[in-house]
């Protein structure tokens, strides 16, 4: 087996067992009105890459830690993907009708029932990182480190903050540094969650810690570049969407600012940057981070 076909492997067996934990996730003894539980359950099992809850597993196991005792964590960052995801889509955000090839939440449930379905997923992702402890052991120390910094990175200042001055940039960006902060809080903010809860579960160091934010920092800023070239050369039967649609919507990108290739050429730049800060930091198993970084690089969808 060579290397790709084995992350390959690795991210699909990762992906299924997100997908198992994600169906039990919301108990079925809470009584919960059957429009909402529907509609919840509607996005979070839509499908998409599983990307945040893999680097939550992938993080704590490059540190020799537990997987199975990673998952609450990694349930709670996709909870807080899809939420934001039901809220991008609807009229008043992005006004889209289809996300991964099928109607939005709010085109199937209204409009009403997907923005309550997002606010319910929201706060169910905090009772779900606290399952950390609860069931394995986690302790309570590393736990409160990993809800404040899911309150930080997915709120105001962090994916919240992202999307408000996405936003408020429709009304024109002009600078390269004000895309920038976009991408970094709209998409890195979530994958440095994502890889710092891993290895907060696996007891990093705060070496450690602060490579893998670096590792996000610089793997979230070149996977949304090289969406924003995906939108513009990327095949529309893997995309799940229409291509061009940044343009059509008049939305400035990278490639708006430096052209495909160069956008291209960043990409790998912020991709050798990452893998090196995770090779600096004395990681007892590093491989699977370093080659989700190439993977994330070379996708087309």
């Amino acid at each position: 087996m060579n290397e790709s076909s084995g992350i390959r492997e690795y991210i699909r067996d990762m992906a299924s067992l997100i997908e198992r934990e994600l169906q039990q996730s919301i108990p079925s003894s809470w009584a919960i009105p059957a429009p909402l539980r529907d509609s919840m359950m509607y996005s979070l099992m839509a499908g998409g890459k599983r990307l945040r809850p893999i680097l939550v597993l992938a993080a704590a196991e490059s540190l020799g830690g537990s997987p199975e005792a990673a998952v609450p964590a990694a349930l709670a960052v996709e909870m807080i993907h899809t939420y934001s995801l039901i809220h991008d889509d609807l009229p008043a955000m992005d006004n889209d009708d289809f996300r991964r090839g099928k109607p939005t939440n709010h085109k199937v449930y209204g409009e009403a029932m997907a923005i309550l379905a997002g606010d319910a997923l929201l706060t169910h992702a905090f009772y779900s990182v606290v399952q950390s402890a609860r069931k394995h052991n986690i302790p309570a120390d590393r736990v409160i480190d990993i809800v404040e910094e899911l309150s930080r990175l997915s709120g105001a200042p962090g994916m919240v903050g992202g999307q408000a001055a996405d936003m408020l940039g429709e009304q024109g960006v002009t600078k390269l540094e004000e895309l920038e902060y976009i991408h970094l809080h709209k998409t890195s903010d979530l994958i440095v969650f994502s890889l710092k809860a891993g290895g907060r579960i696996a007891g990093a160091t705060e070496a450690q810690l602060a490579a893998l934010e670096r590792f996000g920092t610089c793997i979230g800023l070149a996977f949304q570049i090289q969406d924003d070239v995906l939108d513009l050369i990327g095949d529309e039967s893997k995309l799940g969407k229409p291509v061009q649609s940044d343009v059509k919507q008049q939305k400035v990108t990278y490639p708006y600012f430096i052209g495909v290739e160069a956008s291209i050429a960043k990409a790998g730049e912020l991709t050798r940057e990452a893998k090196q800060a995770i090779l600096a930091a004395d990681f007892p198993r590093p491989e699977r981070l370093l080659e989700l970084a190439d993977y994330l690089m070379k996708r087309d969808h």
